[in-house]
């Protein structure tokens, strides 16, 4: 089997409006990040199949003929819309994965094998190749990172296999696909999402590889034909939380004040909508000062009722009272009760003012980037990064 040589990377995601409220039917805007992950995968001739993630330590490589022997008897079409739970099993032994282990190495390794196997299984033979992934994204802080490993697998093997062909480079030579061949890497990104977060809304990975703005609502997503892109400051608290409790813990305040609580849910849909409303004119339009005057005050809104609901942080509140300062406004993205926030930065926002205030924010103890939101989804790259790279720290 040829197997075709490429390098393709893919976005990090954040959540600008919504959290929380879309788990009760409400709207979320989800948007891309242009902090990416990439991949490069390269054929070899050594019967073995090769994994380097340098981001979480682990180098690992299997004979191709040993993993031959776990391919399903089911051979031919590609399976991508339901989960094959004996595969994931099987790999799970295979590997020596325990069951209810979900640390990071593992699910990583996990859904690489899943989706190798997934792809290849038809052609009749496992091929060897190795597949190196280095990110800009950090592990476990609600970004995406995850989700964006997912994608660049999907692409990379489907690409390799032949699948789906090379796309055609554009004038900033990079190179995305056709909607036909995105939606096939959507939905095998889906799958190792699914081995690795268990019940996934699907947002994630479909922000990966579509990149730009997302309208999530009662399980439907609906991408913005156009977005602006926009500057923003992401810091990291490091403050360690837990989404299901958080989750939870909004659920119970529902109960307790319906009355009270439901209407916030209201007020932050509301939000979602008239954001979407106003990225809409600024495309549509110059954007002008007005237009990120209002971009402010549903930051501030929204983060005054994350608060209401329980999942702010005194980390969180010290971050907007520090960007204030500046003259800078902040709400938590994701789950909230401590990890990661944006800051929107206006055009005319000088490059003093973010030096200060990400020296600021470092000083807190906090990890902090100034980067975009509406960044381009999944991407061939093999034009800007020539294979055969041998540092990948480089990147």
């Amino acid at each position: 089997m040829h197997i075709k040589e490429c390098i393709v990377s893919a976005p990090g995601k954040a959540i600008l409006h919504g959290e929380h409220a879309v788990v009760h039917g409400k709207m979320a805007l989800a948007v891309s990040l242009n902090l990416r992950t990439y991949l490069q995968l390269q054929a070899t001739f050594t019967s073995k199949v090769c994994i380097n993630l340098p981001n979480i330590n682990a180098f690992l490589s299997w004979d191709v003929t040993v993993l031959n022997q776990l391919v399903p008897d089911s051979e031919g079409e590609i399976c991508y819309l339901a989960l094959d739970i004996e595969l994931v099993r099987r790999l799970r032994d295979f590997v020596g994965i325990p069951n209810g282990a979900l640390d990071t190495r593992s699910m990583a390794i996990l859904a690489f094998l899943y989706i190798y196997i997934s792809i290849f299984a038809g052609s009749g033979e496992l091929p060897s190749l190795t597949v190196s992934v280095w990110s800009e994204l950090p592990t476990g802080a609600g970004l995406g990172s995850s989700s964006a490993y997912s994608v660049c697998l999907a692409a990379a093997l489907l690409s390799a296999s032949g699948t789906i062909p090379s796309p055609l480079s554009d004038q900033e030579n990079t190179a995305r696909w056709g909607v036909a061949e995105m939606e096939l890497i959507n939905r095998f990104a889906f799958q190792g999402e699914r081995i690795i977060h268990g019940n996934p809304s699907g947002v994630d990975n479909a922000v990966g590889t579509w990149g730009g703005i997302l309208r999530y609502h009662s399980g439907k997503i609906t991408p913005l034909s156009r977005v602006p892109m926009l500057r923003i400051l992401l810091t990291n608290t490091k403050v360690p939380r837990s989404t299901k409790v958080l989750v939870a813990g909004v659920k119970d305040k529902m109960n307790k004040f319906p009355s009270i609580i439901n209407p916030v849910l209201d007020s932050v849909d509301a939000i979602s909508c008239t954001c979407e409303q106003t990225l809409s004119e600024m495309t549509s339009d110059s954007p002008t000062p007005e237009h990120y005057d209002i971009l402010e005050e549903l930051i501030d809104i929204n983060q005054h009722h994350l608060n209401v609901m329980g999942v702010g942080h005194p980390a969180l509140d010290n971050l907007c009272r520090v960007t204030l300062a500046r003259g800078l406004h902040s709400k938590l993205t994701g789950a909230g009760g401590g990890g990661c926030a944006i800051t929107l930065l206006r055009p005319e926002t000088e490059h003093s003012v973010v030096q200060n205030t990400v020296q600021d924010l470092r000083e807190c103890g906090y990890d902090c980037w100034e980067t975009r939101i509406g960044a381009a989804g999944v991407q061939d790259t093999t034009v800007l990064v020539p294979l055969g790279v041998d540092d990948l720290s480089l990147h």
